[in-house]
């Protein structure tokens, strides 16, 4: 039975407790927070306003550190310490800079296992994409698209001013919300070259972080990828993700993936597993990526997604802000 913890209990918690509580390998043993009015949040588990007192006294298999983006590599560096795998909620850091801080920890500690939480790579919809995309049934990919146009009112920033600030969030909508879309756009297109982008506010809410983003990304392979995200929609739009193959176009949008025929007719594919309630945008995959890495952890196996997977979306975001900076596309070798 593995003994589980969660450091940080603010909203993206809620996924994790019921995909703990629901495993039946393992328990959660404690949860740490330094809002003390939080500590009934898990009835019947023991709670602590400091991981670092938890960390000494209770014995651990694996921590979930939920944490504001500042204070993820320190986190998880002092569980690593302590020889306790990591789950680690998106994103990997604040910057590829630090980013590379975790790849070295990930490096120097190959006995501890830390798993970053791109739960979307195990969305049945994305699944079966890439199975078809390897299959080569449709061609080559040439180009790739990946849309997110979301809503945040200046409310979610002042209900909590970290992530307004690039000092603790490290970016806005890219880092935030489109990260996920980023990573599954490189595991698609594969290696990049180069990247051209922009970043900019359109909304005064008085904070540094960018609220909307537009990329064009040059793959090795001879592909091109389009990425925009906004934080300014009406609403909270269905990401979409397609792919242009030689002979085929493949499209997940509301959770659905389907192709579309030589006439333009959609031909639905499969469609995803749904999270209950409003944050159903969250996709139900952090269910089977935590069990998944459960399992990685029984079997001693290294079939997760590792630190230095995560760290081409934080290399992709640096190169579109600097992008942005300099108006200059960037060549993606100054990360190699």
């Amino acid at each position: 039975m593995l003994r589980i913890a969660i450091i940080g209990l603010g909203d993206i918690s809620k996924i994790h407790i019921p995909a703990i509580q629901a495993n039946p390998n393992a328990v959660l043993t404690a949860v740490c927070d330094i809002d003390e009015t939080l500590k009934d949040t898990v009835p019947g588990v023991n709670f602590y306003s400091d991981y670092e007192v938890m960390l000494k006294q209770e014995k651990l298999d694996c921590v979930h550190v939920c944490l504001p983006h500042h204070l993820h590599y320190q986190a998880t560096k002092a569980c690593v310490e302590k020889g306790v795998h990591v789950f680690q909620e998106k994103p990997l850091a604040r910057n590829a800079e630090e980013g590379m801080s975790l790849v070295d920890l990930e490096e120097a500690n190959k006995d501890i296992k830390i798993c970053v939480s791109f739960q979307n790579r195990f969305n049945e919809t994305f699944e079966k994409l890439q199975e078809i995309v390897a299959s080569g049934k449709y061609g080559k990919v040439t180009g790739l698209k990946g849309l997110v146009t979301w809503f945040r009112p200046k409310a979610y920033y002042d209900v909590k001013p970290w992530r307004g600030q690039m000092k603790y969030a490290g970016g806005g909508v890219m880092i935030n919300q489109a990260i996920h879309t980023l990573d599954l756009m490189q595991l698609l297109g594969g290696e990049i070259n180069t990247i051209r982008g922009s970043v900019d506010n359109l909304f005064d809410y008085g904070y540094d972080v960018e609220d909307t983003a537009v990329a064009n990304i040059q793959f090795s392979n001879g592909s091109t990828g389009l990425f925009f995200a906004t934080n300014t929609n009406a609403g909270n739009s269905s990401v979409e993700l397609q792919v242009i193959l030689e002979k085929g176009k493949l499209t997940i949008k509301d959770s659905i993936l389907t192709k579309a025929n030589e006439h333009g007719k959609k031909e639905e594919i499969i469609e995803d597993k749904k999270l209950p309630g409003s944050k159903f945008y969250y996709g139900a995959s952090h269910a089977k990526l935590i069990n998944h890495f459960y399992t990685c952890i029984e079997n001693d196996s290294q079939d997760y997604i590792h630190v230095k997977d995560a760290q081409t979306s934080m290399e992709m975001i640096s190169a579109i802000r600097r992008s942005s900076e300099i108006k200059q596309e960037i060549n993606m070798e100054v990360y190699q």
